[in-house]
């Protein structure tokens, strides 16, 4: 058995307890994100600024439910609306890591008729 290591250990969303996925694991997840109908959108933040923590928040009012600071990445480009291809996304992820080779970068997927975010893991640790 393996014990987790809390120090320097930070997980995001889903799959992060996994190793990396390879370019052929984020293809196979793509591929189910078209299927569903859902946009891939690309986001990046430096490592300081991927997390949510009272060191690297600036508090515009209370921390209650509904309050976004710091959870909001910047993102690459636009959402991908229409795509067909997994290959296209990956473009994209590449050029991204290419960019911002020091940046944590997620996909994420949206619901354009519940208009929600309803999927996104990391495809590069820095």
């Amino acid at each position: 058995m393996k014990v987790w290591n809390p120090v320097n250990n930070k997980k995001f969303e889903t799959f992060s307890y996994l190793p990396p996925l390879t370019d052929a694991q984020i293809a196979k997840q793509v591929d189910m994100i078209i299927a569903k109908g859902l946009s891939p959108c690309l986001e990046f933040a430096a490592a300081e600024n991927s997390f949510t923590s009272n060191d690297n928040c600036i508090r515009f009012n209370g921390t209650a439910a509904g309050y976004y600071d710091n959870r909001y990445w910047t993102m690459w480009k636009l959402p991908m609306f229409g795509c067909s291809d997994s290959s296209q996304v990956l473009r994209e992820v590449s050029e991204c890591r290419r960019a911002y080779p020091k940046c944590f970068v997620r996909l994420a997927a949206f619901d354009s008729i519940k208009q929600v975010q309803v999927i996104s893991f990391l495809v590069q640790r820095p």
